[in-house]
């Protein structure tokens, strides 16, 4: 299993980034895959998840409305949209993946495997 990660950057705020999570080594199309962020001095915290077949998407309330998760199945890869970006989106963004069909944003501990992050800085 492999989860690769890219797209972060410096962004100022109320800017745009895009996240690309690639999947590689299981069947893509059959599990849900999220993303968590992790800021400096602070634990893991889940930010979206989309669930396989149309199955749900989920955000955590402080990105609703600014984060959209889509995917591609045709490309085992996960995008996450982030507009109107703020100072507290600053963090380690990683994807990561979940067997089967997930009701609601889950714990971080509950996801199984994780890709190595990539970097988000919002800052002027």
């Amino acid at each position: 299993v492999q989860l690769v990660e890219s797209g972060g950057g410096l962004v100022q705020p109320g800017g745009s980034l895009r996240l690309s999570c690639a999947a590689s080594g299981f069947a893509f199309d059959g599990k849900a895959i999220g993303w968590v962020r992790q800021a400096p001095g602070k634990e893991r915290e889940g930010v979206s998840l989309i669930n396989h077949s149309d199955r749900g998407t989920y955000y955590a309330p402080s990105v609703k409305g600014r984060f959209t998760l889509s995917r591609d199945n045709a490309k085992n890869t996960v995008y996450l949209h982030m507009e109107s970006l703020k100072p507290e989106d600053t963090g380690v963004y990683y994807c990561a993946m979940i067997e089967g069909v997930v009701a609601g944003l889950p714990s971080t501990d509950e996801f199984e495997y994780w890709g190595q992050g990539t970097q988000v800085t919002v800052s002027s």
